[in-house]
């Protein structure tokens, strides 16, 4: 038998289960704040009077994130900041979702060297790409609007852990910009 709510429900109304449940996580979802550079700016602006993030439940940016279900990667992530990114990412409830801020956080921006992640999803499942050097709080405002969509949409049911893991790992499995594998490699 699933667990949770779905596993509980009769089948002629798992339906309208999944849309009550999609409703109520996508108006609940609550931020951790990972601001690694000047894209964390425009973050925190998001969260002024000016723009409003409290019309979605969202005003407050949650330090724990045991109490977060949204993580918004704003920045670039260094090599040594990646293992932390990873490890606040794994201590989130489930489940999660995570939005990459910034062309940084998106592809390494105009740090192509040693030194930055080329992509936040080498490190994370990335469910929203938000491009821009820095994207306005108009754009993070429309990205979360995109994953509340997309909140609501997503199955309930048991395989719905599977497919979360089988999308993370092929997340995780993808080259880098740039990168080349060999004929040996790709063969394998």
């Amino acid at each position: 038998m699933p667990d949770g709510i779905e596993g509980k429900a009769p089948a002629f109304a798992l339906g309208s289960v999944a849309k009550l449940v999609g409703a109520l996580r996508a108006g609940s979802t609550w931020p951790v704040t990972m601001g690694l550079a000047c894209c964390a700016i425009e973050m925190m602006a998001a969260g002024t009077s000016r723009f409003d993030l409290s019309r979605f439940g969202m005003e407050v940016f949650r330090a724990s994130p045991r109490q977060a279900d949204l993580m918004l990667v704003s920045g670039r992530v260094s090599h040594k900041m990646a293992p932390v990114v990873r490890r606040v990412y794994d201590q989130m409830a489930d489940p999660k979702w995570v939005i990459s801020m910034g062309a940084c956080a998106c592809t390494g921006g105009v740090f192509n060297n040693y030194a930055v992640v080329q992509g936040c999803d080498h490190i994370v499942p990335v469910d929203i790409y938000l491009p821009g050097c820095p994207p306005r709080p108009e754009m993070l405002i429309h990205a979360i609007l995109e994953l509340h969509q997309q909140i609501k949409a997503e199955p309930l049911g048991p395989d719905r852990a599977k497919v979360a893991r089988a999308v993370e790992e092929a997340a995780l499995a993808a080259i880098a910009p740039g990168e080349t594998r060999s004929m040996n490699e790709v063969n394998a």
